[in-house]
């Protein structure tokens, strides 16, 4: 445990009244507790650990609520806690690290309102399309990064900018079509990259698909190498694809046509960073029979919830 004065080593120097550890550091010789893993909330851990197993599992707020006898504001506020500092701790713990075979896709999403009510309903200023953002890596299938924002040029940069402060060496990248990759992902790697993109080509839909609420038929690929050298064999969106599918399953605020999706753009933002974060350190993959954080390298074992949120407000607390 590091001193939060002069982020010197401390020693364990007994225990709080209500059985929390302290510390005492070596070099200043001030003393200290470990930070409590939901800071700033009321709720017992056992409580609120198990309102967050819900909400992971796809639950609603209001069912969470009625399930674990919590006041939906409290569930609130426990999703606001918990994300804000996994979103933290995912910055802090994906630094810099080798991975090789990098996707990229964007998954669609709203905040109050779908983008075409909001324009003629005049919503709120951060009401109506929110895309996630994701990058995964196809043999740990940790997910390295996610950004919220609209599909646009200017939350392409930002998104790439944040995945090239987690990556180290010369990866493979894949994305989709979408055009401001083209330019975002060479330019920030400085064309020391791999890129291709994977351009999917739709049919048109006959009478019956049209009334279905999926895209079209797709027809064929074109696979495009922009940048470097790309692998042929492993130009390839399907694993993240594949991983949008278990976002839209177990987050509830993503599944579709349903009346449970974010009022904010924060609390939308917080639950995705309890998910990635819990996805990757908590959660085990059904092909890998461990975690992507255990496959990646930057754990020994699989974490628990409590765990994660321990480890996620010392961040917070540094």
């Amino acid at each position: 445990m590091q001193c939060p004065s002069c982020r010197e080593q401390a020693s364990k120097f007994g225990k709080t009244r209500d059985g929390q550890q302290r510390y005492r550091c070596r070099e200043c010789r001030k003393t200290f507790s470990e930070p409590k893993p939901l800071p700033g909330l009321a709720t017992d851990l056992e409580s609120a650990v198990m309102a967050l197993r819900l909400l992971l599992e796809g639950m609603s707020i209001r069912a969470t609520a009625r399930i674990t006898n919590l006041d939906k504001d409290t569930v609130q506020r426990i999703v606001e806690t918990a994300g804000r500092q996994c979103c933290q701790f995912m910055a802090d713990a994906i630094d810099n690290h080798p991975f090789g075979d990098i996707q990229i896709d964007e998954q669609w999403g709203f905040v109050g309102m779908k983008e075409k009510t909001a324009f003629f309903q005049g919503g709120a200023a951060d009401a109506g399309d929110a895309y996630t953002f994701t990058a995964i890596d196809r043999d740990s299938k940790m997910v390295i990064c996610f950004h919220l924002g609209k599909r646009d040029s200017d939350h392409t940069w930002e998104f790439v900018e944040k995945l090239y402060r987690c990556v180290s060496g010369r990866p493979q990248i894949s994305t989709d079509g979408f055009r401001p990759y083209m330019q975002a992902i060479p330019l920030t790697w400085r064309f020391d990259c791999d890129y291709a993109q994977l351009v999917k080509k739709y049919g048109s839909p006959d009478q019956q698909g049209q009334r279905r609420y999926s895209p079209a038929r797709i027809i064929g690929v074109d696979e495009r190498a922009v940048c470097g050298s790309p692998d042929e064999d492993h130009i390839c969106t399907s694993h993240v694809e594949r991983h949008n599918l278990t976002t839209r399953m177990q987050v509830r605020r993503m599944t579709r046509l349903t009346n449970g999706f974010s009022k904010k753009w924060e609390n939308h933002e917080a639950m995705l960073g309890l998910f990635y974060a819990w996805y990757n350190w908590c959660r085990k993959h059904s092909t890998l029979k461990t975690t992507p954080a255990v496959s990646a390298g930057l754990t020994d074992e699989p974490w628990s919830l409590e765990k994660l949120l321990t480890e996620s407000a010392k961040v917070v607390a540094a």
